[in-house]
C-alpha cells in the first residue's frame, strides 16, 4: 500500500532529517512512527502526502509514485489529523466534517448520512452537536471531530501526527480506545506519529523506532519487547520490558466467555497451560485468542487488554 524506497530528506544547510528509509506498510495496517525529538518521524509522515518534498528516493502508493498523482487527488485520498485540531471556528461541526466530501461533489443526503454515522461512532450525537461551533466543544470532543473529519470522504490512508498529545490523560485514553474500535471496524491504512511508547504499544500493529533519521527497528509490539535490536530500543521500549512480559499472568488478562462469543470471533485457540511467551507470539498474529482447559472454552484474551496491561507495567517502571 505505502512503500518507501531509499527515501531521504536533506535541507540546504546540510541537515539530514530522514536518511535512506526503505520499508513497506501493508493495506489496513496500523503503523506507529516513534523516536526522540528530531528523529525524522513527522518529516517521514509529511512526505507521504507531499507536505514536505523528499530529496532522494521514491514513495509509492498502490504501486504508483506519489509524484505522479495530482496533488488534490493524492490529498483527498489521505485523511490527516494534527495535534493542533485546526477546525474552522466560524463553521459548524457538520460543515467542518463535510469539507472534503463537498469538494469531491458528494450528494447532500450522502454527506449528511456519512457525518451522522461517523459522529455516532465517536459518541457525538448528531442532533446535539452537528450545528454547534468548535468553541462550544471540549478539547477531547474537538479532537474527535478532527479524527472523523479525516475519515469523512472514506480515504484509503490516514496520517495522524501526535493527535492526542495535547489532551488530558483521561480524554487521551478514551480517544485511544475509540481509535482502537475504529481501527478494528474500518481497517484503514494508518500511519501514526507519537512520542509515547505506551500509546504505541496500545495502538500499533507494527512500531517503527527511529533515531537520527534512520530506522533502528521495526516490528510488532511483541517483537520489540522480547527481541530489541539493541540497547537503545530496549531502553526506549521500557528497560526491563522483557521481564515484564514474562511476569504477566494469564489470570490477570482472562475474560469470561459470554455465550458463543469466542467461537464467533476467535480464529485461534490455545491451552490454559501454554507459556505466556507463546501466547504473546500468537497475539501478534490474532486480535483475540480463545483459552481452553481440558478441551472446554474457559475465556479469552485480546491484544488490546494485553497491551493496556503491559502499558501499566511499563509506566510503573516494569
Amino acid at each position: 500500500m505505502i512503500k518507501f524506497e531509499n527515501v531521504s530528506k536533506k535541507y540546504p544547510d546540510g541537515t539530514v532529517a530522514v536518511d535512506s528509509l526503505t520499508f513497506e506498510i501493508q493495506q489496513g495496517e496500523f503503523v506507529v512512527l516513534i523516536g526522540p525529538s528530531g528523529c525524522g518521524k513527522t518529516t517521514t509522515l509529511k512526505m507521504i502526502n507531499r507536505l514536505i518534498p523528499l530529496t532522494d528516493g521514491t514513495i509509492f502508493l498502490d504501486g504508483k509514485k506519489i509524484s505522479e498523482y495530482d496533488i488534490h487527488e493524492l490529498r483527498w485520498n489521505i485523511g490527516y489529523v494534527l495535534q493542533q485540531i485546526a477546525l474552522f471556528p466560524h463553521m459548524t461541526i457538520e460543515e467542518n466534517i463535510a469539507i472534503v466530501p463537498e469538494l469531491k461533489k458528494w450528494g447532500r443526503d450522502k454527506i449528511k448520512q456519512r457525518i451522522s454515522e461517523l459522529m455516532e461512532m465517536v459518541g457525538l450525537d448528531y442532533e446535539t452537536y452537528a450545528t454547534r461551533k468548535p468553541s462550544e466543544l471540549s478539547g477531547g470532543q474537538q479532537q474527535r471531530v478532527g479524527v472523523i473529519r479525516a475519515l469523512a470522504a472514506d480515504p484509503g490512508i490516514i496520517l495522524m501526527d501526535e493527535p492526542f498529545s495535547a489532551l488530558d490523560p483521561i480524554s487521551r485514553e478514551k480517544l485511544q480506545d475509540e481509535l482502537l474500535s475504529l481501527k478494528k471496524s474500518l481497517r484503514k491504512t494508518t500511519v501514526f506519529v507519537t512520542h509515547d511508547m505506551q500509546e504505541a504499544l496500545k495502538l500499533a500493529d507494527r512500531i517503527c523506532i527511529m533515531k537520527d533519521g534512520k530506522i533502528v527497528q521495526i516490528g510488532t509490539p511483541h517483537q520489540l519487547i522480547t527481541s530489541p535490536a539493541n540497547d537503545f530500543v530496549k531502553e526506549f521500549v521500557g528497560g526491563n520490558s522483557e521481564k515484564s512480559v514474562i511476569d504477566i499472568k494469564l489470570e490477570d488478562l482472562l475474560q469470561p466467555v459470554k455465550g458463543n462469543e469466542v467461537e464467533k470471533t476467535s480464529s485461534a485457540k490455545v491451552s490454559v497451560s501454554t507459556p505466556m511467551q507463546e501466547i504473546m507470539e500468537n497475539l501478534s498474529q490474532h486480535e483475540q485468542l480463545a483459552i481452553e482447559k481440558d478441551g472446554d472454552l474457559i475465556g479469552y484474551i485480546d491484544r488490546k487488554t494485553v497491551m493496556k496491561h503491559l502499558s501499566t507495567i511499563l509506566e510503573k517502571g516494569g
